[in-house]
């Protein structure tokens, strides 16, 4: 009786620090406190900001920048530019690939295309690009649809190659044809597919965004995060680039994981569509 009541009394008590340790948001930050642990260890160490600024600093670097030195907008600048491209290069991508599904030429040509361009770095393009848009958002655009376009066309398009005949059949039967067939039966079939090809297309297209604007530097009126960390970069002050690079990290997190992780939750997890 007194060891029933002995692991009854554990059960109670134990499952606090197991349960506690399989919310993924403990783990994370847990694995983000030993990275920052490093980090301020290492710089420490060194102890020569110039080449390896702490995490201290970095972080005292990032509350200046926001409160005073024009990162909200060099964010807002990117974050702009980032969604006119991205949303374009989707709509781009969705027109090609319900295309392709109407006949066998055009999904070869779909496929020629996309096997052609996606290997190409969108970086590739920027020379090109500024000989055709010059220095200015257009160029940004551009090359960031050459980076979403791809990729999210080849996901889209596999994804409706695999729409079981089952599901084909039905919507020819109900009379679908042309963009309802693509809307009601396609889309929903496939969206695995478009769920990941849209994560992959997002990471290629802010990654190609930073890095042109490096290059580019101030586009429009104002300049975005890469402008921000390679005019820091060239004044020496490291720690302001590492919070330009923070930046662009916790931005990636973001979207990863609460814009893209709420839409699969709420979409094919809850449809019992992925596990």
């Amino acid at each position: 009786m007194a060891e029933l009541q002995l692991s009854d009394r554990s059960a109670a008590i134990s499952p606090v620090g197991p349960s506690l340790w399989q919310n993924v948001w403990v783990r994370r930050v847990v694995i983000l406190l030993l990275i920052g642990a490093i980090w301020q260890a290492a710089a420490l160490w060194q102890n020569n900001p110039i080449m390896l600024p702490s995490l201290t600093d970095t972080f005292s670097a990032l509350i200046n920048g926001l409160a005073r030195e024009g990162l909200v907008s060099a964010i807002a600048a990117s974050l702009t530019t980032l969604i006119k491209g991205y949303v374009l290069a989707v709509l781009i991508a969705l027109v090609l690939v319900a295309l392709a599904t109407t006949n066998d030429f055009l999904r070869e040509t779909l496929q020629t295309l996309t096997a052609m361009f996606n290997p190409l770095p969108a970086i590739a393009l920027l020379p090109l690009a500024l000989l055709w848009f010059g220095l200015g958002e257009a160029s940004l655009l551009f090359v960031i649809a050459h980076s979403v376009v791809w990729p999210f066309a080849l996901a889209a398009l596999t994804g409706f190659q695999s729409v079981p005949e089952t599901q084909r059949m039905v919507g020819r039967n109900i009379g679908l044809t042309g963009f309802a067939y693509v809307w009601q039966i396609l889309i929903p079939s496939a969206l695995p597919s478009l769920i990941s090809g849209l994560k992959i297309a997002w990471a290629f297209a802010w990654r190609t965004l930073i890095a042109a604007e490096l290059i580019f530097g101030v586009t429009a009126t104002s300049g975005g995060l890469g402008w921000y960390i390679f005019r820091n970069r060239n004044e020496l002050y490291t720690d302001k680039v590492f919070a330009g690079l923070a930046v662009v990290i916790l931005i990636g997190l973001v979207v990863e994981l609460v814009i893209f992780k709420t839409l699969e939750q709420r979409t094919i997890r809850r449809w019992g569509m992925q596990r």
